[in-house]
C-alpha cells in the first residue's frame, strides 16, 4: 500500500509517527480471502532499520545504500553515511569552515531564520543561526527531494557538499520516520528548572581520593547555581550570564547526586538500576573506583547515559561503545607506549631479543597486555615473555640470568619499586641491554629516589605532563578548593576532576539548549584539543572515547633534587 508522505503531520508525537509508519508500510497485499497480510515489522523494527540506514548506510534489505557524490559519481552509502556529517544526534555541527545543518525532524520541519527567537543577542546562538541560509520548513516531499535529488525547499542544490541517495518509497518512509524521532524530546534528567547529574563512588575507595574527585564537581555545581541566583538579583550579572549562556541555561540549576556502590561488583547493576529509577539523571560526572568499572560502563551503554571521565586505572577498552569517556587507556597505555617507542628504534636491535618481564598482578598484566597488543600491530616478532608469580622476587640473580642467557637488546620490566634493587649491579655489566624500560606509575614515588648510577640506564613510561611543566596549572586546579588546604587532597585526582568540570561546562554552553545525550557527545567530539592540567593534550575527535592518547618516555636527571627529563616526544597510539 502506497501513501503520500504528506500523510505524516509534523505535529504528531514520535510514538504516533512510528506507529502509523509501521501500520502502512508493512501491511502486505490482500491475501486470497481479501484480507490484508499481518504486518511483519513493528514500530521498534522500523526505528532500528532507520537507524541502520542513518548510521551505517545499510538498507532494510541488508544491501548498502547507493549514493552519488557531485550528483553523478556512484559510491557506496556505507562510505558516505548520514551520521558521518550530521552526527549521531542529527543536530549537525560547525567545525572551522565546515558546517552541517541539523537533519532531525524537529528542526527540519520548522522554517529556518537568520536568528533564533529569544536569543538574538546571545553571541553563540546568533553566530550559529547566521551560518546557515534561511529556508521554509521541510515537508515529507521536500525532504525526500533533498535526499534523492539534492535540492532544498528553496530549490538550492546541495550536491557539491552532500551525496544523494537512491531510495525507493518504502525505504524513504523508514528513513523519514527515523529522522522525525531523532533528537525529538530532551533526554531524562532535564527539566525547565534543573539539570540532574550523579557521580558513582565505589565503597572502599581511599577517602582522600573520593574527596579529591568530589571537590571540583561540587565547586562547579555550586558556582553555576550561584550564578543563577545572582542573575535574578543583579542586572549586570544577568547580562553577563545571558551573553555567555543564554537565558535558558543561565536559569537552570544543577544537582549532583552521589551513587555509592557497595558489595561485590556482581551486585552493582541492581544498585545502579535502583538509583536511576528513583531519580533519572542526564549524565554521570566523574566517578571513582580502585578496581572494576565495567558494570558501570555497561549500565551506561545499555541505558544510553553519558559517563564523563571516571577516575579508574582499568577502563573498558572498546572501539564501538559510545556512552563513557575515559581519560586514557589507563595503566595499559604505558605498555602501548613502550611498544611504540621501541618500534621507532627497532632497526638498531640487529635481530636481538626483546624481553618483557611482568608481575602477575592486575597492573602488571595490563601493562604487559598493552605492550603485546601494540607490538603485534607493528609486525615484529613477539617479545620473550617472563611472568613473575605472586611472591616471586625480581632479584639481581634473576636479572643476571636473563641478561646472560637471552642477551636482550631491550628489557621491559613491569614491576613495583622493589624491582629497582635488582638493577644495582647492572651498570658495570658489559652484556646489559641497550635500553631498560619500566613503568613510572608502577614504581610510584620511588621514581624520584633512583640511585644516580642507574639514572642513565633506566627509562620510564610517564603518562602525564612533566611536573616542572605542569606547575603553571596549579592556580587553575586549586581554585576549585575554594580556600581549603591543598595538602588534604590528592593533586592528581584534583586535576583530573577539574578537567571533568571544565569539559562539562564548555559542552553545555555549546549545546545551545539542545539537551540530548548524543548531542552532548557530538559537541565534545567537535571541540579542539585542550591544554588542561596533568595531561599534555586532551581531545576527542568524533566518536573517540579516550581523551589523552599519549605518554612520555623519561629519565631521572642528575643531582639531589632531580627533575624528569624527556627522552621522547608525546608518544601516541
Amino acid at each position: 500500500m502506497m501513501f503520500s508522505r504528506q500523510f505524516f503531520s509534523t505535529c504528531m508525537t514520535k510514538a504516533a509517527i512510528v506507529h502509523l509508519v509501521a501500520l502502512f508500510l508493512v501491511a502486505g497485499a490482500p491475501n486470497s480471502y481479501g484480507a490484508p497480510d499481518e504486518p511483519t515489522l513493528s514500530a521498534e523494527e522500523i526505528q532500528r532499520l532507520g537507524e541502520r540506514m542513518y548510521r551505517e548506510g545499510i538498507l532494510p534489505s541488508g544491501e548498502p545504500m547507493q549514493a552519488f557524490v557531485n550528483g553523478d559519481v556512484p559510491v557506496s552509502g556505507t562510505s558516505f553515511t548520514c551520521v558521518s556529517c550530521h552526527l549521531r544526534s542529527g543536530i549537525g555541527s560547525i567545525e572551522g569552515q565546515v558546517s552541517t545543518p541539523p537533519t532531525n525532524g524537529r528542526l527540519l520541519y520548522q522554517p529556518r531564520e537568520s536568528y533564533i527567537k529569544g536569543y538574538e543577542h546571545v553571541p553563540s546562538f546568533h553566530n550559529y543561526a547566521v551560518y546557515f541560509p534561511a529556508r521554509p520548513a521541510y515537508t515529507d516531499e521536500t525532504l525526500a527531494e533533498l535526499i534523492t535529488g539534492g535540492n532544498d525547499p528553496t530549490g538550492r542544490s546541495v550536491t557539491r557538499v552532500m551525496p544523494v541517495y537512491d531510495l525507493d518509497d518504502p525505504d524513504m518512509e523508514i528513513l523519514i520516520a527515523y529522522l522525525k524521532g531523532l533528537s525529538d524530546e530532551h533526554s531524562p534528567g532535564i527539566s525547565e528548572a534543573e539539570i540532574k547529574f550523579a557521580t558513582v563512588i565505589v565503597e572502599g575507595t581511599d577517602p582522600v581520593a573520593v574527596k579529591s574527585m568530589l571537590a571540583p564537581l561540587e565547586f562547579g555545581v555550586a558556582r553555576k547555581n550561584s550564578l543563577a541566583t545572582a542573575s535574578s538579583a543583579n542586572d549586570r550579572v544577568a547580562r553577563m550570564g545571558y551573553n555567555m549562556l543564554g537565558p535558558d541555561l543561565l536559569q537552570k540549576r544543577f544537582s549532583l547526586a552521589q551513587w555509592v556502590l557497595t558489595g561485590p561488583s556482581s551486585t552493582w547493576r541492581a544498585q545502579l538500576d535502583a538509583y536511576y529509577q528513583a531519580e533519572p539523571v542526564f549524565a554521570l560526572l566523574g566517578g571513582i573506583s580502585d578496581g572494576d568499572w565495567e558494570p558501570v560502563h555497561r549500565f551506561c551503554e545499555e541505558n544510553k547515559i553519558p559517563n564523563i571521565l571516571p577516575i579508574v586505572d582499568y577502563p573498558v577498552i572498546s572501539d564501538h561503545d559510545w556512552y563513557t569517556l575515559y581519560f586514557s587507556h589507563g595503566v595499559r597505555q604505558e605498555g602501548e607506549t613502550a611498544a611504540s617507542y621501541l618500534h621507532g628504534m627497532y632497526d638498531l636491535f640487529a635481530g636481538k631479543a626483546i624481553v618483557q618481564v611482568s608481575r602477575a598482578s592486575r597492573k602488571g598484566n595490563a601493562l604487559a597486555e598493552g605492550f603485546r597488543h601494540t607490538w603485534a600491530e607493528t609486525g615484529h616478532p613477539p617479545a620473550i615473555d617472563i611472568i613473575l608469580k605472586e611472591g616471586e622476587q625480581f632479584s639481581q640473580q634473576r636479572l643476571q640470568q636473563i641478561v646472560t642467557e637471552l642477551k636482550p637488546a631491550a628489557l621491559i620490566v613491569w614491576d613495583d619499586a622493589a624491582a629497582l634493587e635488582a638493577f644495582d649491579g647492572l651498570p658495570g655489566n658489559a652484556d646489559r641491554p641497550g635500553i631498560i624500560l619500566a613503568s613510572g606509575t608502577y614504581v610510584g614515588e620511588s621514581l624520584w629516589t633512583v640511585p644516580e648510577p642507574l639514572r642513565e640506564l633506566l627509562y620510564f613510561t610517564y603518562p602525564y605532563r612533566l611536573p616542572q611543566d605542569d606547575v603553571r596549572f596549579d592556580i587553575s586546579a586549586r581554585k576549585v578548593l575554594a580556600g581549603k588546604s591543598a595538602d588534604a587532597y590528592d593533586p592528581k585526582i584534583i586535576r583530573q576532576s577539574y578537567i571533568t568540570n571544565e569539559l562539562m561546562g564548555k559542552a553545555l554552553m555549546d549545546m545551545r539548549g539542545e539537551y540530548y545525550r548524543d548531542y552532548f557527545f557530538d559537541v565534545i567530539g567537535m571541540m579542539p584539543d585542550e591544554y588542561y592540567p596533568l595531561y599534555e593534550r586532551v581531545g576527542f575527535g568524533p566518536g573517540q572515547r579516550y581523551a589523552s592518547k599519549g605518554c612520555f618516555v623519561v629519565q631521572l636527571g642528575k643531582g639531589e633534587t632531580p627533575q624528569l627529563e624527556r627522552r621522547s616526544e608525546w608518544v601516541t597510539r
